[in-house]
């Protein structure tokens, strides 16, 4: 790596982070959804089951093989066999592009947390998000209208990353990790507990709590459960793995995937409880029932809550910006990990500094993030989100998973990390976990996404996931193919 501190300042540095990274702004929007829509109730047996043999095993490996090789990831792959190098460039670009598009939704948010003040969505907030502020439209000529707003917002986003992580790791993601982590929880229990209080809240919360229990045979709900931890936990995202690189030697590994665990689903779990108080609130003063006001994605954040401030009153003044203002700071700790992994990637293989490879990458980044600033960004955002998180995401995880287990053979890192671990000691179950379970898990989720996206794709939609896979693949292999500058790229270098 460039000569520069690459190493957590502390292990406390290193578990906010991690923590920072997974407790996201998707945490917020889609957790209620799934919970809701998945038996609610009963969505626990599937849900907490996905944790222990799908999110804990696997964090534990990528944990375990980024210590060992105190690398980037393409590197570490390359270490374990060149042939699967390709492997390596392609989730960091994957990755790289999931960033493009999410810091887009973080700028929609940050003009929210302006307006909230005011209310400056009006009397039809649906209409105003959809029509005033994106000026959504699925016609390709929607490429060629930009909107203003939307892209400075997208810009000031980029700005605040690159002003973070262009410094030395401790100084930059390491100190706003130890500051904006534990805000982001008081702010989120202040605006829970508020919520709680309000007239009808047990309304809301009977309907998501109440359990369906016929739900459990159906196949969807489980997929669903290991599809929500995969996104969550940002499984296979080489955050993870990268992160767990800079740690000290005496790190307890194993312990910190268990706090990341139980922060995570603690986390979406509050939110949810928050969520469906304030509809349930919404519900008792419009006469609307629940069902009929709960929506999926970031509808709920933009439409439904502000639905919600407007008839809040006065108290909406400060609990509206609080609100946008914590689901910000969810944002910004979901893209400084997301950044990570690629910029590393480079600075390991072509010996540039941190700044500057953080600045090329935001200015890449920023420029391409263009393309959601026009009137068709949000339909072919959410496109892109469908093709990066249920088609290029997971197929990366499952050969991950497969190399790590299989090729790698992860067993030699039990030892190390029952070391340091003063929680939970690893063994055989975690094996058959990380080999067999985990494998055939994804593939049937992916199977199932892919033929999902396929299926219901129209020919507009086919072009765009089409285009996605050609910049994917072109600059997984531009990166792979490009000549490495740095003098230790093919030196390997284990810790274990």
């Amino acid at each position: 790596m460039a000569n520069e501190k690459n190493e957590w300042g502390s292990n406390i540095s290193f578990l906010l982070a991690m923590i920072g990274s997974a407790v996201g702004l998707g945490n917020i929007w889609r957790f209620p959804y799934v919970l809701y829509s998945n038996g609610g109730g009963a969505f626990y047996i599937p849900y907490i089951t996905a944790v222990l043999i799908l999110g804990i095993p696997f964090l534990i490996l990528e944990y375990g093989v980024g210590y060992n090789f105190k690398s980037s990831f393409p590197k570490a792959i390359r270490s374990i066999s060149k042939k699967w190098e390709y492997l390596g460039w392609f989730l960091p670009v994957a990755i790289f592009m999931i960033l493009v598009y999410y810091i887009s939704i973080l700028g929609w948010d940050g003009f929210y947390v302006i307006i909230s003040a005011f209310k400056g969505w009006g009397a039809d907030p649906n209409n105003y998000f959809t029509n005033t502020f994106l000026q959504s439209t699925e016609s390709v000529s929607g490429i060629a209208t930009v909107v203003p707003v939307i892209a400075v917002s997208i810009l000031a986003g980029w700005f605040i990353l690159w002003f973070i992580s262009h410094r030395n790791l401790e100084d930059g993601i390491g100190r706003v990790s130890k500051a904006l982590v534990p805000l982001l929880f008081i702010i989120m229990i202040g605006i829970v507990i508020f919520s709680l209080t309000l007239p009808g809240a047990g309304i809301g919360l009977s309907q998501l709590f109440n359990p369906d229990w016929s739900l459990l045979a159906d196949f969807n709900i489980w997929m669903a459960a290991f599809g929500q931890i995969i996104f969550s936990l940002s499984l296979g995202m080489c955050i993870a793995f990268t992160y767990a690189s800079y740690a000290q030697d005496d790190s307890d590994l194993v312990s910190n995937v268990l706090y990341v665990a139980v922060a995570n689903c603690g986390f979406e779990n509050f939110a949810a409880i928050g969520v469906f108080s304030i509809l349930g609130y919404m519900s008792l003063q419009s006469g609307v029932a629940v069902p009929d006001l709960v929506t999926q994605g970031t509808g709920l954040v933009f439409i439904v809550y502000p639905e919600v401030f407007n008839v809040l009153g006065g108290i909406a003044n400060i609990i509206g910006p609080l609100f946008f203002f914590t689901v910000y700071l969810a944002g910004i700790t979901s893209v400084l990990a997301l950044l990570e992994p690629v910029s590393v990637s480079i600075q390991n293989k072509f010996g540039w500094s941190r700044n500057k490879t953080v600045t090329v990458l935001c200015i890449i980044g920023g420029a391409c993030s263009m393309i959601y600033a026009t009137a068709m960004g949000s339909y072919i955002l959410g496109i892109a989100d469908t093709f990066l998180n249920q088609i290029a995401l997971l197929i990366g995880v499952i050969c991950e998973c497969i190399l790590f287990a299989w090729i790698f053979d992860a067993g030699k890192i039990i030892p190390s990390l029952n070391k340091n671990s003063k929680t939970l000691k690893i063994g055989k179950w975690w094996i058959v976990a990380i080999k067999y379970i985990i494998p055939i898990v994804l593939g049937f989720v992916w199977i199932g996404g892919l033929f999902g996206v396929i299926s219901s794709g129209s020919i507009v939609e086919l072009s765009i996931l089409a285009i996605l896979a050609v910049i994917l693949i072109g600059f997984t292999v531009i990166l792979k193919k490009l000549p490495a500058k740095s003098k230790d790229w093919d030196e390997t270098q284990q810790r274990l």
